[in-house]
């Protein structure tokens, strides 16, 4: 249930919590000496928020839209950051980074990530390939699963109900449609543990896309999503750790047409993934080595049925050695293996063949890396890097970053002046590289770069506030053009037109009083025309939370998103047009209690004024719904 039990926005909890940065390093530093603005979003931020997705909670957080998380569960979600798309995104999931093959631009479903399952999220954004590799052009979303109890064992159990009433919804009646429900069973015998996290979610009662006025309300389209992970480590030594993990993951999502009439239609998604983890920590350093082997298929049941198949390995290992007390270096390896196959049915058939075939469709990624840190006594710091990217498509590529902050400190208060060059790749994806209509296997990456400069004040942990400039400039943009269009025909290619955005990121937290808190984050974001499609140029949010004695904590937050531009296909006409989607304004109130050490109950209420807003054209988005839950842990 979009933004439903907001505490504080992520920013809020960073002030609070984030006494040390990784991601934009892969070095533990104090916040202070990072020549970024990262966001954490803490487990307790998400703990508070038992009913919302992993999509709901990015939404909070300054530069970023996950636009279709306040839509129908099973709607697409579509990343936009700092002016970029889906591609220009790297997920990761505890230090790996995740993709699908079979997805046109090569992105990770984030539906198939449970929230009841993260221990905590970081995100980076900019360009950062150096460290993240392909796709690393605007953020790096790095989640972390549930750590693993001290005790021998311990359990937490978690259930949601809530309505799904639509925004257009004449019926003030609400009943429930949604339920959550997560089991954590972890637990450390001696050097052994294991953590064993089993999740499933259900919706009803909303359809994926909006009746007309004059028409009877469509039928609702069904989400459910069953998640299982198990992770099994031994503690070798005191400085050596090692972990497996084995995931099962699977969601069914209705849909509708896309020409906006009611429909059956079915999307199923199942992951299987396993991978490990390796830590060495000696007196000079760390040895990382994480890897994930995943396999993903898609089945689409429509008027268009189609089949996907897809297989990739990824593993980053790493070095980071302590060269002095102020100079550190990571040298590291990244290595991603892609392949798909994909089946659809010809005209006139009813069965299924082979359109892509793996022997084809696929390619290899080999990426040295080196990273250089050096922290000063008179308050300069210096982040540096280079990467080779080496494609088993394309020629060799090099990317690299220049990051340098410089920490100003009077009394209590400290004020840190940052500024970043930086530049990133996109590889082509295998769909856009092999597809036997729109495939080309000409393409070259995109390139993209970024420009940071920035300022942060923050006095000790009760006030801070920073303000980024950012200015992205992409070449060699893969799009899809036509170039014959009497026949109808399209292929993807490198276009010789460049792109380019730049905004604004202003982040505040405030501790008003003992028990009162306030955070807030406003986006200014300016993308050419041509590729602003469903991004706001202004989006703020704000909330307030109040503390009520040691185990009560009341939340109030807000959020407003402009103006946007979207595109439907007008069937009387046979083009795309374009219309332009309303602003819309959202409140939400939150209250939990902890009534014993091991029991908690929560309430909550979204779009309390059941405000009617368009997210996507014509598709349906959430009125004024209500979640009820507990938790019980022993």
């Amino acid at each position: 249930m979009g933004c439903l039990l907001v505490t504080l926005v992520a920013t809020a909890q960073q002030t609070e919590t984030l006494d040390t940065v990784l991601l934009d390093t892969k070095i533990p530093l104090a916040r202070k000496n990072s020549g970024k603005v990262i966001t954490k979003i803490t487990k307790e931020q998400l703990e508070s928020r038992p009913g919302a997705s992993v999509a709901d909670v990015l939404n909070e957080v300054s530069g970023i839209e996950i636009n279709g998380a306040r839509s129908n569960d099973g709607q697409n979600l579509a990343y936009y950051v700092r002016g970029g798309r889906n591609r220009q995104v790297v997920i990761m999931v505890d230090g790996v980074q995740l993709n699908d093959p079979s997805q046109i631009a090569n992105d990770y479903d984030l539906r198939l990530i449970p929230a009841n399952g993260i221990e905590e999220i970081e995100i980076l954004k900019g360009a950062s390939s150096v460290l993240y590799g392909s796709g690393a052009a605007t953020a790096v979303i790095n989640i972390t699963t549930k750590k693993t109890s001290e005790k021998d064992i311990s359990a937490t159990f978690t259930s949601t109900l809530g309505s799904n009433r639509p925004a257009e919804s004449d019926s003030k009646d609400s009943k429930f449609e949604t339920f959550t429900n997560n089991v954590n069973v972890s637990g450390t015998l001696h050097k052994f543990f294991y953590n064993a996290n089993f999740s499933n979610r259900y919706t009803d009662g909303l359809s994926a896309v909006a009746a007309p006025a004059d028409s009877t309300r469509f039928e609702s389209d069904v989400y459910n999503r069953f998640n299982t992970r198990l992770n099994l480590g031994y503690k070798i030594t005191d400085s050596i750790t090692i972990s497996q993990f084995v995931s099962i993951d699977k969601f069914k999502a209705g849909f509708d047409n896309f020409d906006y009439t009611d429909a059956s239609n079915l999307s199923i998604t199942e992951q299987l993934k396993t991978g490990g983890h390796f830590e060495w920590k000696y007196k000079n350093g760390t040895y990382v080595f994480n890897d994930s082997y995943q396999w993903i298929d898609r089945e689409i049941m429509s008027g268009f049925p189609a089949k996907f198949e897809s297989k990739s390995y990824s593993l980053d290992t790493y070095l980071n050695h302590r060269i002095s007390n102020n100079f550190q270096a990571v040298a590291g390896l990244n290595v991603n293996l892609s392949e798909f196959n994909s089946f659809t049915v010809p005209f006139g058939e009813t069965g299924f063949a082979e359109q892509v075939n793996a022997d084809t469709a696929n390619f290899d990624i080999i990426d040295p890396y080196l990273n250089l840190v050096y922290i000063t006594d008179f308050g300069l710091n210096l982040n540096a890097g280079a990467r080779i990217n080496i494609h088993s498509v394309y020629d060799t590529n090099i990317v690299y970053h220049v990051n340098p902050s410089y920490n100003i400190d009077f009394g209590n208060n400290t004020m840190k002046l940052l500024g970043s060059y930086s530049t990133a790749y996109i590889t082509p994806s295998l769909f856009q590289l092999y597809d036997p209509l729109y495939g080309n296997t000409e393409l070259m990456p995109e390139d993209n770069r970024t420009i940071e400069g920035g300022v942060e004040f923050s006095r000790g942990k009760n006030f801070r506030v920073s303000a980024v400039y950012f200015n992205r400039n992409e070449e060699n943009y893969v799009d899809f053009v036509t170039i014959d269009p009497e026949n109808f025909v399209s292929q993807y290619q490198n276009i010789d037109d460049t792109f380019e955005s730049s905004g604004v990121e202003v982040e505040v937290f405030v501790k008003i009083l003992e028990n009162l808190t306030g955070s807030a984050n406003y986006t200014n974001t300016k993308a050419d025309e041509r590729f602003a499609l469903r991004i706001p140029e202004h989006k703020a949010n704000a909330s307030i939370t109040y503390k009520w004695g040691k185990r009560t904590n009341v939340g109030l937050s807000y959020q407003y998103v402009g103006e946007r531009d979207d595109t439907f296909f007008n069937p009387d006409t046979f083009e795309n047009e374009t219309i332009t989607l309303d602003s819309f304004s959202l409140l939400n109130f939150n209250i939990s209690g902890q009534l014993t050490n091991n029991f908690k109950l929560f309430t909550g209420v979204s779009n309390i004024l059941d405000t009617e807003y368009e997210e996507i054209y014509r598709f349906q988005t959430r009125g004024r719904n209500v979640l009820v839950g507990f938790e019980l842990s022993f």
